[in-house]
């Protein structure tokens, strides 16, 4: 699957979507006016482009995702970590923690991770 960029108002409707699928689109219509103070029209339209947009789906008036939040942040972090850091997720980890200093919860939870990841190997 090819990286699929969203803007900012593309991302607040995303996020919109994710938060409450599977959502009626006239039940999406009525929160995007709420919270977005969007008509109609622009929550169709914006709808639309991210249906194209492999997103998501709109069967028989129900919205849900093809791609879930997490899977789309991860590709997208993925694609960051390849682009910025020549796919270097250790060049990746250096940089951030040179200016993010980790807690002590945040290194245990990594370790755990790397554990886990450590342990699938072998099997």
């Amino acid at each position: 699957m090819s990286i699929i960029e969203l803007g900012e108002v593309q991302a607040r409707f995303a996020d919109i979507v994710w938060e409450h699928e599977p959502v009626g689109s006239g039940e999406l219509v009525k929160i995007c006016e709420r919270e977005l103070n969007w008509k109609k029209p622009t929550t169709y339209t914006v709808l639309r482009k991210l249906c194209e947009k492999g997103l998501f789906r709109n069967d028989d008036g129900v919205v849900t995702s093809v791609i879930s939040r997490d899977e789309f942040f991860a590709k997208r972090s993925g694609q960051f970590v390849k682009e910025s850091f020549a796919g270097s997720l250790p060049a990746f980890i250096a940089a951030f923690t040179s200016q993010h200093k980790l807690s002590g919860e945040e290194i245990d939870e990594i370790q755990q991770m790397i554990d886990i990841f450590r342990r699938e190997e072998r099997k």
